[in-house]
Order: structure tokens, then C-alpha cells, then sequence
């Protein structure tokens, strides 16, 4: 296979919980790759962070989108070419601030799509504001006094949102996420994967993650309450014991089939063949 690696100097910092999800991510488009799907029809969505600079260092096709609004963006992929697998990188900032209208409605409409959350708990690209999951006290550059706001679950508001694949890992269980991420791509419907991510620089989370998180197992992963009972063991504000794994998972119909179920499959090939020509 052509080498996954490109040219681009990495400018994360030493450390830094990134490092992981690039080479859980190498090891899933090769996982990919040698099931059958082909290389040009995995397409990676970035928001804008430290998170999305990984889709610098990866050799994929690619696109950057507007600060919250790479899930919007996949959705108009994959409406485009439902051959596409989509895989979307984003922080907790841009996925539960800026753009949390997006990450519900797709979880709600259960598009296609799956999209993988570095959670470092902060904006670290602009050196440490807080975010919608913050620990409450977080002294930041936007806080410098702690902040007072109580922090929400993301795991909790993907179950309301009807998402259809909710799940969690953490960057250095790197075969841990390489899994979830190929169960997620060949999942048909909306993919969440949180992944704990530290950020050295401003919020170094590794020695807590590194005592508190294990590998759970839910062995009914159609049920709710299974599901919200792992979801809820972890408030991400104390220092309790932190789950990981695929939590729920669903298979239902996915908004893009039945979109386009009715299309004429002619008419859709002769676009692509004109605007492959086109463009």
C-alpha cells in the first residue's frame, strides 16, 4: 500500500495525546484497505484545531472545514458520493461548542458518517480556554479564576440525539481505538467515538487517565440502559473510574439511504461521469 505518511512537518507538542489517534488511524485505513474498500474512497473532515492537524500528516483525500463545522461538511460528502467512508476529526470545543447543532442533528438524522472527538478538555490551539466539558475549577487563559460552569456528558447527549454507534477510547490504547474506529466505519448510520486526549501543554490528564480508565464491555449493546448505566460512571469532573469501549450500538436506517433510495441510480452515475469530466 503507498505510504499513509506525507511530508508535512508535525507541530504537536512533545507528549501530546495525538500522536495515538494518528497511528490508531494508520492502522485502520490499512485495516481498511485489506477488506476490500478502496484507499480514494476513504475521506477525512477536519474542524480547525490541534486535533485537525492531522489530516496534514495523513496521504488521504481531505478537507478542512470551517471552526465547527466539519460535521455539516460530511454530511454534504456523503450525500455526494454515499460510497464514501467519512471519517471526522474535531475537538470538544469545536463539536460541543461551536458546532453542537451539527453534531446533534446528524446524531438525530443518523447520517452516515463517523466522527471521532479529541477530547482534551480545553481549546488548546489558542493555549487553554475552556470548553462545554471542562472540569468545573478548570483555570484556564479564559478563567484565569476557575471556571463555575458544571460540564456536560457528550456520551449522554449522543444517547438523546439518537445516535445510532456511541463509544469511547483514549490514545494510548491504541489498538483499543484502531478497532472501534474499523466497527464504526463499517457501522451504517452515525458514529460517535470519544477519545480521551491529553494535552501535556495545558492540561495533562495522562497519570489520571493512565489509573483511571479500563476497558469495559457491554454485552447488550442494544440496550439504553446498559448503555446509559457504563455512560454515567464517569461525570468528568471527579476522579472515578472511566470506561472504555462501544457502549450502543443500533442498526437502523441511515438518513443517506433513504435520501437517496428513490434516485434514479442512471441519472446519478452520468452526473459523477460528467463532473469527474468537468472537474
Amino acid at each position: 500500500m503507498e505510504k499513509l505518511e506525507t511530508n508535512c512537518p508535525n507541530t504537536w507538542c512533545p507528549g501530546c495525546g495525538n500522536f495515538g489517534i494518528l497511528q490508531a488511524i494508520k492502522l485502520t485505513v490499512e485495516s481498511l484497505v485489506n477488506s476490500g474498500i478502496p484507499r480514494e474512497n476513504i475521506v477525512l473532515v477536519s474542524d480547525i484545531g490541534c486535533n485537525s492537524k492531522i489530516v496534514d500528516y495523513l496521504n488521504l483525500s481531505s478537507f478542512y472545514s470551517l471552526h465547527g463545522r466539519p460535521i455539516a461538511t460530511a454530511e454534504g460528502i456523503k450525500l455526494g458520493n454515499p460510497d464514501l467512508k467519512i471519517i471526522v476529526f474535531t475537538g470538544d470545543g469545536g463539536s460541543l461548542d461551536e458546532g453542537i447543532s451539527h453534531l446533534i442533528h446528524a446524531a438525530k438524522r443518523n447520517s452516515d458518517v463517523n466522527v471521532i472527538m479529541h477530547n482534551n478538555r480545553l481549546f488548546a490551539l489558542t493555549t487553554g480556554q475552556f470548553t462545554a466539558v471542562s472540569p468545573k475549577g478548570l483555570r484556564g487563559k479564559s478563567t484565569p479564576e476557575g471556571s463555575v460552569e458544571e460540564p456536560l456528558n457528550p456520551l449522554e447527549l449522543m444517547m438523546a440525539s439518537n445516535a445510532s454507534f456511541i463509544a469511547r477510547s483514549y490514545s494510548s490504547k491504541i489498538e483499543h481505538l484502531k478497532n472501534l474506529i474499523v466497527e464504526a466505519v463499517n457501522h451504517k448510520g452515525f458514529s460517535f467515538i470519544e477519545v480521551l486526549q491529553p494535552c501535556p501543554s495545558f492540561f495533562n490528564t495522562t497519570e489520571f487517565y493512565n489509573k483511571s480508565a479500563y476497558e469495559a464491555v457491554n454485552p447488550e449493546l442494544e440496550s439504553k440502559e446498559k448503555a446509559m448505566q457504563l455512560i454515567k460512571e464517569w461525570n468528568y469532573a471527579d476522579e472515578s473510574k472511566i470506561p472504555l469501549g462501544l457502549f450502543y450500538k443500533k442498526d437502523r436506517m441511515y438518513y443517506e439511504d433513504e435520501m437517496t433510495r428513490n434516485f434514479d441510480k442512471n441519472k446519478i452515475a452520468d452526473i459523477k461521469k460528467c463532473l469527474a469530466t468537468h472537474f
